[in-house]
Parts: C-alpha cells; structure tokens; sequence
C-alpha cells in the first residue's frame, strides 16, 4: 500500500522472509547531455531489467582485461609486486573513457588540485596506456580534441592571431592556473598534447584516427609557435616560457621547450606531407577540407618547416650538455645543505628563481622523450648536472630520473628511484597523500619498468628495447602492443621478447636489429 506524506510516498510491504531493494543511480551533466535530466531517466529506464549480478559479471569482464594487458609482473620483490598492482588499479579507476574526461592529478582518492587536469595526463599516463590500453589512450586523446575549440578561445584571450594555447589546468576546457609564471607561461603544454598525437601515429601508423582527432590539434597548437618564437642570427628562438622545472620561471630558450616546439613543428609537416600524398583520394580530400576549414595552407606548413630546421637548442661547449635555458648556467648554485623543504614552502619564488636549482626533471625529461636530438655523451652529462641541483620536490622527478639512470646504464641508481616512486603514497614520503594518490607518479613508476628497467622506446623508424635487471629482483616481465602486434618482455640474467600476436617485425634489441618472428632469447651479459 501507500501513503503520499507531502511529497514523498512511503510504500509498505507484508512478508515474512526477506526483501531486496535494487536502487539505480545515474549520473549527467551538462557538458555530455543536451538535456541532463531526461537523459538521466532515460538511462535509469535502459538499465531497469539489468540485474546486480550482471553488472558484476560487466566489470570482472573488464578488469580480467585491463590485467591480462597492462599487469607488471616484478619476481623477487613481493613488496613491489604488491604496490605497483594497487597503484596500476588506481589508475584504471580514474581513467576518463568517455572523450569528455581526463585523468585529474590526484585521481578519484582526493580532492587535491579540485579534480583539475594538467600536462601529467599527456606525459605520464598516456605513453602508459598507449602501449598497453590503446583505447583508453585514445579516449583521452578525444578529450583534448573535444576542448580544442577553448584552447582556440584561449589563444586569442592572450593575444595570439590564429592557433590555440592550451590552458595549463582544466576541467571543462578553460584555464584554471591563476599563477601564470608557473601556469599560462609554461607553453610547452601544447607540445606535451601533440606529442602524444605523434606517439600514436608511430605506434599504430592509423590514418582514419589522425584525420578525425589529431591533425587539426596538431596543426593549430604549432601555429603558437610561429607567433611567440623569432629569428635572431638565423636561428629561431622561443623567449619569455616556464618550462616543466617551475622553480625557474619566464626563461628565453629553455632546452624543453625548444626541443618539443622542434619535433612538434617537423612532424606538423610531415603529417601535412603524408596525407597531402596519401594513396587514397578520400583521405586527400578530408585532409584538404580540413586545411580549407582553419585557413592553413602551403606557405605556412613550409614556415613551421623552416622554424624546426632552425630550432636553437641550447648546449654548452665547455660542460658538454644542454643548458636548460639561456641564463641557467650564470646562477649560483642553490644552498643544499642548510635549506627546508620543500622549497617553495619556505622561500619567496624569485629567491627559488635566481637560483640553479630545480624541482623536476626538465632537460633530462627532454632526453627521455627526444633522444635522437642528443648525442651519448651529451645524455649522460646533463644527466650526472642536473639530477645533482634536483630538489624532487615534486612527484612527477623520481621516475623520470630513475628511467633516465637506466638509459645511461646505472641500474643501482635507476633502483633506487624506482624504490623512491613506488613508496610515494604507499609511505607517504611527500606528506600529502591525504590530498589524493600521484597520478602521474604511479603511471610513472610503470614507466620505470617498462621504459627503464625494459629500456622500451618508441621512434619514428620503430620499436626499441635496451633492457636490464636490478639485481634485487630476479625477473620482470610485461607487455605491450605496437602496430597490431602483442609482444611480451620477460627480463632476468637474460631477455626474451615474445610475438605473442601479429606479423613478424622488426625490433632493435641494444642497437641491434632483429626480426621478431615467434621468441628471441639472449643473455644479457651478451649485449
């Protein structure tokens, strides 16, 4: 029976046994209905004869997949293996799969930073999910192609004539930063969002994906470059930027930012180049429209052509390496000993400013990502310069660090980031885990193995793998997908890469080239 008190019905039941009440919630808003409340109701109508077992059923479907592609297995390490899972399930939560949603910098676990998204996503989390969650990778990739037109809106907001600037934090597509030193200046965000467009041209060579998402975020976030950047003695130059250390802020030239600007300018046309020619006519014919749709045309794709050839990036002489920026190398080195930290807890920024000091990777972080700008040497030595005035007072260093020290070979040191980023939250070693779990960090701790530990890179001419062992596990093993392939990387006292899926490829294996037809096995000491 029921009864109407005010607005509320209160129903009564008789029985003697037990009663089950299902309740269904659904969630709408604005920026993914037209019309929230009806689209509400109508979800709640399309799920009424879904049972709660099935939902069940749904999500262990899903998640068996997510760990069959992207587990990490760590041997020797039970501690390890443990908190690399919990920080992997972490991050699967807070992964936005719907092309209107990011991943926020603190996940669902907190609300540090209010939920907003940053360049973390682009630099940490995707080249995660590009080799393993190609999917998901690509619904974030929708993401900021569907905000493109705010990031348009921005760049006139800040002067630009044509382009977009994408804002430096973000829910729904507007800038969120109101510190612009350290947010509206750090530009190379539009670098960071077309590199991973990039990154999965080269991992999945998809023509339909880049026409439809990529070229037009591409194209309009290089076209920033030609308007802040200037010639002088022939070279191109980007001045007045913050690049991803934020304890230097508004510099002429920092090496990141000059060197993503370069490999985002190169492959703005060589895309141009590809689909201009591209066999099939429709192909031709969308690109084409979409050129004639942001009044891009020849003589502009043949400028940003000409600002990467003559991109400067800076480099020492002397000290054989790059300079983060113009006038990093003429600071005195920052006080260590007798400092608190972090930081910028307890000195004024422009004190942190006249300083060599940083608080993150920021040339080293270019290496990782652009590392055919650089020669062996030169790696190596702003490797050992800059990790010994890093701070790590941010979250997003230690892994990009302990990946870097396994490129150059010191696996002891590679170890010890790794130990330094997998207990970040587990132990709470920043002291503001009640604020929410790192993202980026536990997407980087994955990288640390994958791109560390398994020396996995990603190049135009293709796969790569320099791999090594910390002598504190006794095997690691992952997978990953490349190009319709599936292949499995088990590493010990020697390495085995195994086809799981797919055609015969070729991979380098420590600089050397091989066929990967079934299984490769070599020992280690044999590189």
């Amino acid at each position: 029976s029921h009864n109407r008190v005010g607005n509320k019905v209160i129903t009564y039941f008789e029985g003697k046994n037990s009663l089950v009440l299902d309740k269904v919630c659904t969630f709408t808003d604005q920026l993914r209905y037209s019309n929230a409340l009806a689209s509400a109701l109508s979800l709640a109508d399309a799920v009424k004869g879904i049972s709660f077992e099935t939902f069940v059923d749904c999500q262990i479907e899903q998640l068996d997949s997510y760990w069959m592609h992207s587990d990490i297995i760590i041997e020797g390490n039970s501690k390890h293996q443990a908190a690399i899972r919990f920080m992997l399930y972490h991050l699967v939560q807070s992964i936005g799969t719907d092309g209107f949603s990011s991943v926020s910098a603190k996940g669902l676990s907190g609300e540090g930073y209010e939920g907003h998204y940053f360049w973390d996503t682009e630099i940490y989390i995707l080249p995660l999910l590009q080799l393993t969650q190609p999917e998901m990778a690509r619904r974030l990739l929708e993401y900021r192609c569907h905000i493109l037109p705010y990031a348009k809106d921005r760049a006139h907001e800040l002067g630009h004539l044509r382009g977009a600037a994408y804002p430096w934090r973000t829910i729904s597509g507007i800038e969120c930063s109101g510190y612009f030193p350290a947010g509206t200046a750090q530009y190379h965000i539009n670098a960071d969002i077309s590199y991973v467009f990039i990154q999965d041209f080269l991992i999945n060579e998809d023509y339909k994906f880049l026409l439809e998402m990529g070229v037009e975020v591409l194209y309009e976030t290089a076209r920033i470059w030609l308007e802040i950047g200037n010639y002088s003695k022939g070279a191109f130059m980007i001045n007045s930027v913050t690049g991803p250390d934020e304890y230097t802020a508004i510099v002429n030239n920092n090496y990141y930012t000059n060197a993503m600007a370069k490999y985002h300018l190169n492959w703005a046309e060589i895309i141009y180049r590809k689909l201009s020619a591209h066999e099939d006519q429709k192909v031709v014919e969308k690109h084409k429209a979409i050129c004639e749709k942001i009044g891009l045309y020849e003589s502009e794709i043949s400028e940003m052509r000409k600002a990467s050839d003559a991109m400067y990036l800076p480099y020492d002489e002397n000290m054989k390496l790059n300079p983060q920026d113009d006038a990093f190398l003429q600071k005195p080195i920052w006080p260590f000993e007798n400092s608190r930290y972090p930081l910028l807890l307890h000195y004024h920024p422009l004190t942190i400013y006249r300083h060599q000091v940083l608080k993150q990777a920021d040339t080293v972080l270019a290496h990782l990502l652009l590392e055919e700008y650089v020669t062996e040497e030169v790696l190596t030595n702003s490797y050992n310069y800059y990790e010994a005035l890093t701070t790590h007072d941010s979250s997003l260093s230690a892994c990009v660090h302990g990946i870097m020290a396994a490129r150059i070979g010191d696996i002891e040191k590679a170890y010890r980031y790794f130990e330094e980023s997998v207990n970040l939250d587990i132990e709470d070693t920043h002291g503001n885990t009640k604020d929410g779990l790192h993202m980026a960090n536990i997407a980087g701790t994955a990288l640390s193995v994958i791109n560390g530990f398994g020396g996995l890179r990603v190049h135009e001419k293709g796969i790569v793998f320099r791999p090594s062992c910390p002598k504190e596990w006794s095997r690691f093993s992952f997978k990953v997908k490349y190009r319709g392939r599936e292949i499995h990387v088990s590493v010990s006292d020697e390495v085995e890469i195994t086809l799981i899926k797919g055609a015969p490829l070729s991979i380098s294996l420590w600089d050397t080239e091989y066929l990967l037809k079934d299984s490769l096995k070599l020992s280690c000491a044999e590189r």
